[in-house]
């Protein structure tokens, strides 16, 4: 990629330094998207011994590109997001992307269509890492930032992204058990 090409990127791919998630720090901000994207990418590192068949590099790009298109509409959560709002995004993610040069445009037109597809084990890891990393996020965050809604969506998310895989299945339900420790400490208190 040429210097100026990658500079525009870059210079898009800021703005998710600034766009707030729904979820808040353990030091009481609020998140950000960027931030979401590492730490997925992290995980995704952590858990490559559980998929020594997996293609990580593939699957650290897609954790690393997943949430551009916020970059153009903003973090909208999970629960709120309407099939419109993922055509839109969607939309504006691609006419971006078309402006990209060879040979990323293509590849990351692939990448996506392979995510949202979720047939590949590199897609599967890639959106058990975007869902698992949001409730644990929301562990991790004050139970007084939780809407009452997200009680049983912290105890239920993710389940059907994690059952592909034995060791998915171990990590989501270690995550479920500390959601269920952070409720029982929240009712003592």
């Amino acid at each position: 990629m040429k210097p100026e090409a990658l500079l525009d990127a870059m210079h898009i791919a800021e703005r998710l330094k600034d766009t707030p998630r729904h979820c808040y720090t353990t030091g009481g901000r609020r998140e950000r998207v960027a931030e979401h994207s590492w730490r997925m990418t992290l995980m995704a590192y952590f858990v490559s011994d559980a998929f020594p068949e997996a293609d990580m590099e593939k699957i650290y790009r897609m954790c690393l590109i997943h949430d551009l298109g916020e970059c153009f509409t903003g973090d909208i959560p999970t629960f709120l997001k309407t099939d419109s709002d993922e055509a839109n995004e969607e939309n504006l993610l691609y006419a971006w992307v078309d402006t990209l040069p060879e040979p990323f445009r293509t590849d990351m037109r692939a990448l996506y269509e392979e995510m949202a597809a979720r047939q590949t084990l590199e897609a599967k890891i890639y959106k058990a890492m975007d869902s698992l990393e949001a409730v644990i996020a929301h562990n991790e965050s004050d139970i007084a930032t939780w809407e009452p809604h997200e009680y049983e969506l912290n105890r239920t998310y993710a389940y059907d992204k994690t059952d592909f895989s034995d060791y998915m299945r171990a990590l989501r339900a270690a995550i479920r058990e500390e959601t269920e420790e952070k409720i029982r400490q929240s009712e003592k208190s």
